[in-house]
């Protein structure tokens, strides 16, 4: 991975569970990898492996999907974009060298060849970010070109750019006392709030794309032709055999919840193991987020805790919708 972060002061923001957002913040993105995949059989194999409809993707938009072993059991939930002279996708570094095993298992008779980047990746986020990567990157979409890479819009005034790192200083340089530097952990509340899943190491193989809500955030295809676990993710949507969804919970916590984190639920007077952490953040003043798969059937008063604390966690409203109107 390179060492460009080094070079930049990037430092952990204090906030509170209600404080505001910097105007424009410049987020260090090294915990996340950049895998290219480059050749004249790019789309056709990926679209084999993934649960998006990459033939349809529009080189000005990005998707999220799912890598699934034969079973349906996500390696990996990715975001993908047109970049350069292929396609890249984004997830977590930790397990960025065990998924890109698996997706290359296939590829021998392939023309293509996947690469773990070295470009940096940044992200750009507060009020003043659409103004800012609109004015610098033209043209029309959500993902533009870049003098040496790409810059991807996830979302209103929040940005991932994957670039050399000549340009990362030169975009800094520029936005000089404008924006604030921060550690990763800005990207990772803005992902919580937005409730895009992530798959760390100790998640791997556990859940259905479903039950990460892939497919209330676009990231599946049930018209695309055949893909590997197709068959478990076709099944769950038809014969409505998922019963699990992934939720936003809130309470007070000592420090934040991490993948793999088990969280209780009430039953009646009792409690339950109830569901499994994808990722957390704890705030300043104590209040935590969580993303937390849960069984999709639970009464919406349910209270929730950790194992062997005392403070009570409610779900907070999605940001979508996880009905399936199918």
């Amino acid at each position: 991975m390179t060492t460009w972060y080094q070079t930049h002061t990037f430092s952990k923001l204090p906030l509170s569970s209600d404080s505001a957002l910097p105007a424009l913040s410049v987020i260090a993105l090294d915990h996340i990898a950049l895998i290219t995949a480059v050749g004249a059989d790019t789309i056709s194999y990926l679209q084999g492996q993934l649960t998006c409809d990459l033939v349809s993707l529009d080189k000005t938009q990005s998707t999220l999907a799912a890598h699934c072993d034969a079973k349906g059991k996500v390696w990996s939930a990715m975001r993908l974009f047109h970049h350069r002279d292929g396609i890249a996708y984004t997830q977590p570094a930790s397990i960025a060298e065990k998924q890109l095993a698996e997706i290359k298992k296939y590829a021998v008779f392939s023309k293509l060849t996947f690469s773990l980047s070295e470009q940096v990746l940044l992200g750009v986020v507060g009020d003043k970010a659409d103004n800012a990567m609109q004015s610098r990157f033209l043209g029309e979409g959500d993902v533009r070109p870049t003098q040496t890479g790409t810059a991807v819009r996830i979302e209103t005034n929040r940005w991932l750019l994957a670039v050399d790192a000549e340009e990362a200083d030169s975009i800094i340089s520029e936005m000089g006392e404008r924006a604030v530097l921060s550690d990763s952990s800005l990207w990772d509340l803005c992902e919580l709030r937005s409730a895009i899943p992530s798959i760390a190491d100790v998640t791997t193989n556990e859940f259905i794309p479903q039950a990460l809500n892939l497919q209330a955030l676009d990231g599946i295809s049930f018209k695309k032709g055949c893909y590997t676990g197709q068959e478990t993710v076709a099944r769950a949507k038809y014969r409505g055999i998922n019963k699990r969804a992934s939720y936003l919970l809130q309470g007070e916590a000592e420090q934040a919840p991490k993948a793999g984190d088990v969280f209780d639920r009430s039953v009646g007077q009792n409690w339950r193991t109830g569901g499994t952490v994808l990722s957390g953040y704890r705030f300043d003043d104590g209040q935590a987020l969580a993303l937390v798969v849960l069984p999709n059937n639970l009464d919406e008063d349910s209270q929730f805790r950790l194992p062997e604390t005392e403070a009570l966690w409610q779900k907070v409203a999605l940001p979508y919708s996880v009905e399936d109107d199918a």
